[in-house]
C-alpha cells in the first residue's frame, strides 16, 4: 500500500536523525536555552534579514496556532481566517478553547481577500455596539492555503496593508511554508514574508523533522511574555534541543550554500507538478488548481474503488452522485517511481473501466 494522504507519513530525513544521534550523549540546558535552540534561531534571523527578530520552538501545528493567537489576542478579540482556513475546519475548536472566536470570511481559492477583510472591520467600528461584539484583532492566513494555493506578494501586501491601518496582527501558518516558497508559482521569498506579517512559523513537522516547528516574531512585534504561554500551554519542551537540532540540520548551509529544507520542499513540488501533468493529461479534472504539494482531483467512485486496494488518499467532498474529490499529497520522502506508478495505475484502471480516458 502506498499512502499519498498526506506530508508527515514518515520519520525524518537521514540527516536529521545523523544529527540527533551524533549529539544524543551531549549534556545541555533544557527548555530550548540551549546552544541547538540558540544556533538554529541565528540561522532564521539571517534568514530574515533581522538580527532582532524573535525565534521559539514548539512541537506541532495546531499547537502553534493555539499558542500564538493565545498570546496576541486579549479575551474579548477574536481572529479573521478564511472559512477553509485550518484554524477554522481542522483544529477541534483549539482557539476556541481558549476563548476566541474564529470569525470566517469567505474563500476565494482557499484565501482572503484584503478588501473583503477591509469592509468587515469597517463595518465593525462603524456600528454603534462595537463593544457588544468580539473585537477583530489578528488576521491569520497559510502559506500554503488548505488548498494548496499561494498569496501573491501583491496580495499579501495588500493585507498587511489593511492590518496595519486597523492596529491588527497579520500571523502566517507555515506548515508548509517550504513547499509554498519553493513552487514555481511563487513570487516572495522568507523575508518577504518576515517583512509583511508579524508573526509566521516555517513548518518542520510536514517538511522532513520529526516533529517541529519555528516561531518567528517580527522585531516590531512585542514578545517578551511569550515564552510563558509556550510554558502554559504544554509547549516547553524539557530537551528542547531535539528541536533546535532538527532546524539546524534542514537549515544549515552545505559547502554550496543550498539549504535541506528548502531542497526538499523543491524535490516534493516537482513530483506533484508531475502528478498534475499525468493525472491531468488522463482527462481526469482538478477539484482546485494547487501550484505545491497537495494536488486535488475529482475521480469516479469506481475507479477510486479500484485504486484503494494499491493506495489511499485524502478525501475532500462528494462531487455529484457518483464522483469523489481527493486529495494527493508529495512530500519530501516521496519517490519519483511512486509518482510514476501512481499515474500508470490510474491509467490502466481508467481503461479497464471506461476503454479510455476519464
Amino acid at each position: 500500500m502506498t499512502m499519498f494522504n498526506c506530508d508527515y507519513l514518515e520519520g525524518a530525513h537521514e540527516s536529521i536523525l545523523k544529527k540527533m544521534m551524533d549529539s544524543n550523549m551531549e549534556q545541555t540546558v533544557g527548555y530550548g536555552e540551549d546552544p541547538h535552540c540558540k544556533a538554529a534561531a541565528g540561522i532564521i534571523r539571517d534568514m530574515v534579514g533581522d538580527e532582532r527578530a524573535y525565534v521559539q520552538f514548539l512541537v506541532g501545528g495546531t499547537q502553534t496556532n493555539m499558542t500564538i493567537l493565545s498570546y496576541l489576542l486579549r479575551p474579548h478579540e477574536g481572529v479573521i481566517s478564511a472559512d477553509t482556513g485550518h484554524i477554522a475546519v481542522h483544529e477541534s475548536g483549539a482557539i476556541e478553547a481558549q476563548g476566541h472566536k474564529v470569525i470566517t470570511l469567505k474563500n476565494h481559492d482557499g484565501k482572503l481577500r484584503a478588501d473583503e477583510i477591509k469592509a468587515y472591520v469597517k463595518a465593525y467600528w462603524a456600528d454603534d455596539t462595537f463593544e457588544h461584539m468580539v473585537k477583530p484583532k489578528a488576521v491569520y492566513i497559510s502559506y500554503a492555503t488548505e488548498t494548496g494555493t499561494l498569496y501573491s506578494k501583491d496580495e499579501l501586501k495588500a493585507i498587511s496593508k489593511v492590518c496595519r491601518k486597523y492596529d491588527m496582527y497579520l500571523f502566517l501558518d507555515g506548515a508548509r511554508l517550504g513547499y509554498g516558497l519553493m513552487s514555481p508559482a511563487s513570487d516572495m521569498d522568507i523575508k518577504d514574508i518576515y517583512e509583511l506579517t508579524d508573526v509566521f512559523y516555517i513548518g518542520g513537522t510536514k517538511q522532513g523533522a520529526l516533529f517541529g516547528e519555528a516561531v518567528v516574531f517580527n522585531s516590531r512585534v512585542d514578545h517578551k511574555d511569550f515564552r510563558y504561554y509556550i510554558k502554559q500551554k504544554g509547549g516547553m519542551l524539557a530537551k528542547g534541543r531535539l528541536l533546535g537540532i532538527q532546524f539546524e540540520a534542514l537549515l544549515e548551509k552545505d559547502e554550496t550554500g543550498r539549504q535541506l529544507y528548502f531542497e526538499l520542499a523543491t524535490h516534493a513540488d516537482m513530483l506533484a507538478m508531475r502528478l498534475k501533468q499525468g493525472i491531468s493529461e488522463l482527462g481526469f479534472e482538478l477539484y482546485c488548481d494547487s501550484p505545491t504539494n497537495q494536488q486535488f482531483f475529482i475521480f469516479p467512485n469506481k475507479l477510486l474503488k479500484k485504486l484503494s486496494k494499491r493506495y489511499t488518499f485524502s478525501v475532500q467532498a462528494p462531487v455529484g452522485e457518483d464522483k469523489t474529490a481527493v486529495r494527493i499529497c508529495t512530500s519530501w520522502a516521496t519517490e519519483g517511481e511512486a509518482v510514476e506508478k501512481l499515474i500508470a495505475d490510474i491509467e490502466k484502471a481508467a481503461k479497464k473501466l471506461y476503454n479510455g480516458k476519464a
